[in-house]
């Protein structure tokens, strides 16, 4: 089964797919990865987030050195195949600085227009 998946997904010239991770039950956004085909592989196969780091070039498993694991529930790819959504229960603080979510550390003031 995950082989049909990640025959099914368009990856970017570098070979990665960006992977959005957001709580289960709350459906809040919790982070922006990147995954290869091999920690896609993982991510879908063993239930924990793994994805590609871009800056070391090597596999992170999300937790295993912070403790703040993410556990797989679910996943769906994009229209397209080149984006996923992955939905977990997020043990700890999800974003390396320690807050909850990586999109808590910059919030932007936008112009909102009504409908």
């Amino acid at each position: 089964m995950t082989t049909d998946v990640i025959d099914r997904v368009t990856f970017d010239a570098n070979g990665l797919l960006p992977a959005i991770i957001q709580q289960w039950d709350t459906r809040e956004v919790l982070m922006l990865g990147y995954m290869n085909a091999e920690a896609l592989r993982r991510t879908l196969s063993e239930g924990r987030v793994t994805f590609w780091s871009r800056s070391r070039q090597e596999f992170w498993r999300k937790g295993d050195t912070s403790g703040n694991i993410q556990l797989v529930r679910g996943a769906a790819l994009d229209c397209d195949g080149d984006t996923i959504l992955v939905t977990v229960d997020q043990h700890g603080p999800a974003c390396h600085t320690g807050a909850h979510a990586c999109f808590d550390v910059d919030p932007l003031t936008p112009v909102v227009l009504d409908a």
